[in-house]
């Protein structure tokens, strides 16, 4: 059994990759060469012609700033290469995993977003995978579109990683405390979409649609660099004098959700998945990043 996988060398994409599938299913994760998104007749003919029984795409622009003066390279990526996913799953008659995010929602709510509220994104990045889902959900009907938010792993370019970067040159750093969301660890993603696809694979009548996967507890981006920080110093690394600093004091070319709080409910209801602490993930990323980093001294 085949699971086609986009953006395999990113994030979820990694973590899908390490993931203990059953024995005899076999992860297709093409690079760029092999598969370019772009390419929305390549892509067609790639789901076609692979005898997959699911695709899994996680992959996305997510330069969430240079959106803003690239805005059709963000929708290339975000809107019309899932729209190609969709028509090849459907054309192929399989079920489609379509990775999202808090960033659909202009964050004016006051309480945690469920899947039903109104989307209103206020980046080009937003409005872009808001398109994508848009296409997803109107084209193949067995798809299941999980919104995310926060994402950090080992790998990649992620919040946890640029802190410790930053962390070990800077004395003293200023980090936005008045946006609010649930930091989420990869790994617990890639999880979520293993059980969910083999499980749509196996029962065609699996519940479908909209659901949010996002770390147990809120906190701000000043909140979530504290608890790395506090991580850290238990490591030995060298720690910054952290500031509480505003979005207005932070100024970026696109305008980021205030509330970024997922409700993660419907999916713990259709798939017993709850979410996931993820300050205990933290812990495994930070406990990764130091072997990778014993690793490189050898």
């Amino acid at each position: 059994m085949r699971i086609l996988v986009t953006g395999g060398t990113g994030q979820v994409g990694t973590e899908l990759r390490q993931f203990n599938w059953p024995q005899g299913v076999e992860i297709i994760a093409p690079n760029r060469a092999e598969l370019d998104l772009a390419d929305q007749e390549a892509v067609q003919a790639y789901v076609m012609a692979g005898g997959f029984a699911a695709v899994i795409n996680p992959a996305a622009y997510t330069a969430v700033d240079r959106a803003e003066s690239e805005p059709l390279a963000a929708f290339r990526i975000n809107a019309l290469a899932p729209a190609a996913l969709a028509a090849a799953t459907r054309e192929a008659g399989i079920p489609l995993l379509h990775v999202s995010t808090d960033y659909v929602f202009d964050g004016h709510k006051t309480g945690a977003y469920v899947e039903s509220d109104p989307v209103s994104p206020v980046s080009v990045y937003g409005a872009s995978k808001e398109a994508g889902e848009q296409a997803v959900r109107s084209i193949n009907p067995r798809h299941v579109i999980m919104r995310t938010a926060w994402v950090f792993s080992p790998h990649g370019a992620n919040f946890v990683k640029t802190m410790l970067r930053l962390g070990a040159t800077r004395p003293e750093l200023g980090v936005v405390d008045d946006q609010r969301g649930c930091p989420t660890p990869a790994k617990a993603i890639a999880e979520a979409l293993g059980v969910i696809a083999l499980r749509l694979i196996a029962d065609q009548d699996a519940p479908c649609g909209i659901y949010h996967l996002a770390g147990d507890e809120e906190t701000s981006w000043h909140g979530f660099a504290r608890e790395i920080f506090r991580q850290a110093a238990e490591r030995g690394l060298q720690t910054p004098r952290l500031n509480a600093i505003t979005t207005a004091d932070y100024p970026t070319p696109a305008r980021r959700p205030a509330n970024s709080v997922l409700a993660s409910a419907h999916l713990a209801k259709d798939y017993a998945i709850l979410p996931p602490d993820w300050r205990a993930g933290l812990t495994q990323t930070l406990d990764a990043l130091e072997i990778a980093r014993v690793e490189e001294t050898r």
